[in-house]
């Protein structure tokens, strides 16, 4: 891919305001140097190179900043908005300055991601455009998009969600992969967003919209608030961390027993209940831009005492009670399978060996292609030995959680203390802004 489009018009009225300058949001200094220019030394280092930036608000002050990107290494475009549009309204009047396949950014994001993993997504899928989303501590007051499990969009759900619904935590992070066509059409409204009337009219024209799911660091800095977050991220290795441009470390988490407690097989999401702790041990790794997965073994849909919709929807839950903690995982991987035969009810088709039931290693093989992990420098929490087992066959170190007489290196009572651990032996147990970790 050669070419990236970056909305760099906006205004920034409250971040202009606490820096003292009437600048644009992407002009904005960040650890020294105007954001745009990060987002533009990441895109080269990826080598793509031809920038069209669509500027409204002070564009001269941009137009002077970067010139034609010649010193950058870069060749870059403007498109100037006489009157604003929005976000979905500049993209459409830019059509005449893009190629047919090109990445969407926003000039008040800073961003950090191996961006070809992404577009590999894109083209593999034949999507006409491809959404980065990802989980966050805040669902609650988020857009959220419902995939599959090949990772087509299937649905939007606007905030404000309807009490009493369990939705995805899987948000829209307003970076994106598009090809040409899908701004073919009249949209001639007066301004029009790119979240919430462009992609909706996609779905709704039956186009292939998907959802990649992968690493990548990306945050909204248009307040002086965000602003000062983002720089702490910086500064303290969590921007990097979560690029996922290097291989990371990851915490994989077992479900039942560890983070929440044992009922049996669990069948309905309103008898799942977090420990106590829980959601502050991971808000932790969240911030110390760790991942954190739930790897889960889920028999009771093979036994036919659960359906996939009913795993589904407890898997909402505990998103849910987590980010009211503000805290999320960043993806849940789940077996469906079980070895023994004899259950009323049960899915013969499910029934048999696997390579996914821990202690096989399936799981963790299949998120470590995702975010690209080191296992070796990985973690696994769990209650049984099973989990033990699972991580000693994955190279994982693991560390045993509550009274169970599983053979382990490491044991505390729960994960809390667990995370705890963790941070201390990585050397993070300060890192950023964390504050050290307390147990309920």
């Amino acid at each position: 891919m050669r070419q990236a489009v970056i909305l760099a018009g906006g205004r920034g009225t409250r971040l202009a305001k606490a820096l003292g300058a009437d600048i644009p949001k992407p002009m904005a200094p960040v650890v020294g140097r105007p954001l745009l220019e990060w987002t533009l030394e990441l895109l080269r280092e990826q080598g793509i190179l031809e920038i069209v930036l669509l500027v409204h608000h002070r564009a001269e002050l941009v137009e002077q900043h970067f010139g034609d990107g010649n010193k950058m290494g870069l060749l870059i475009r403007y498109v100037r908005e006489n009157s604003p549009r929005g976000t979905g309204g500049a993209l459409v009047d830019a059509r005449p300055a893009l190629e047919e396949e090109f990445l969407v950014l926003y000039g008040d994001t800073l961003v950090d991601m191996d961006f070809s993993r992404m577009i590999r997504f894109h083209r593999k899928h034949r999507a006409e455009a491809t959404l980065f989303v990802h989980p966050n501590d805040h669902p609650q007051d988020s857009d959220l998009v419902e995939v599959d499990t090949e990772g087509r969009v299937l649905a939007l759900h606007p905030y404000p969600h309807p009490a009493g619904t369990e939705f995805p935590n899987m948000v829209n992070a307003a970076l994106y992969v598009m090809q040409k066509s899908v701004l073919d059409g009249d949209w001639a409204k007066t301004g029009f967003d790119i979240a919430k009337d462009l992609v909706p009219a996609w779905l709704r024209q039956g186009r292939r919209i998907y959802g990649y799911q992968g690493d990548g660091y990306i945050k909204d800095m248009g307040t002086p608030e965000r602003l000062a977050k983002v720089e702490r991220d910086f500064q303290s290795g969590t921007k990097a961390r979560k690029s996922g441009r290097k291989p990371r470390m990851a915490v994989f988490l077992d479900r039942d027993g560890t983070i929440n407690p044992e009922k049996g097989h669990l069948r309905r999401a309103h008898d799942l209940e977090l420990f106590p702790g829980v959601a502050d041990a991971v808000k932790l790794l969240n911030r110390a831009g760790i991942p954190a997965i739930v790897v889960t073994n889920q028999p009771v849909i093979a036994r036919g005492e659960a359906t996939f919709a009913d795993v589904e929807v407890i898997h909402r839950r505990l998103q849910r009670l987590l980010a009211e903690g503000g805290a999320y995982v960043d993806a849940i991987f789940f077996c469906p399978h079980h070895p023994d035969r004899g259950f009323p009810g049960e899915r013969a088709e499910l029934k048999g060996t696997c390579e996914c039931r821990k202690p096989a290693t399936g799981m963790i093989e299949a998120a470590a292609r995702r975010y690209r992990l080191d296992l070796k420098s990985s973690w696994m929490v769990g209650d049984s030995s099973r989990d033990m087992e699972c991580a000693r066959k994955a190279g994982l170190r693991g560390i045993l959680v509550g009274g169970g007489d599983a053979t382990a290196d490491r044991r505390v009572v729960d994960l809390p203390k667990a995370v705890e651990m963790i941070l201390r032996e990585c050397g993070l147990s300060r890192t950023g802004a964390e504050a050290s970790l307390t147990t309920r």
